[in-house]
């Protein structure tokens, strides 16, 4: 379930890099919450506290209630990072796997 999280969330991000209706953005918002939100949880409970942290500060981030304005060339920054970082996570993660 987390890996397929982290796969739509990654595929959200690198969608905002197109000129989308600003209502795309306000979904984003929404399920990126809740997808940070349940990855948060996920990483809680797999004892990692450092995922945990970092996943409720891009919930927060993306929070749809208070709008954190940073301008459209910083938010696709912001939104390209965290796709690939999702994406790198699913790769690394599956690597500890194998060596553990």
């Amino acid at each position: 379930m987390v890996k397929i999280i982290k796969i739509i969330l990654a595929i959200l991000m690198f969608v905002c890099i197109a000129d989308m209706p600003y209502d795309y953005y306000e979904f984003l918002r929404f399920i990126a919450l809740v997808g940070f939100a349940i990855l948060a949880y996920e990483a809680n409970n797999a004892g990692k506290p450092n995922e945990t942290i970092l996943f409720i500060a891009l919930g927060l981030l993306f929070q749809p209630f208070f709008k954190i304005s940073l301008g459209r060339t910083i938010w696709n920054t912001i939104d390209v990072l965290i796709g690939v970082g999702l994406i790198i996570s699913i790769f690394t993660q599956k690597n500890q796997k194998k060596t553990n």
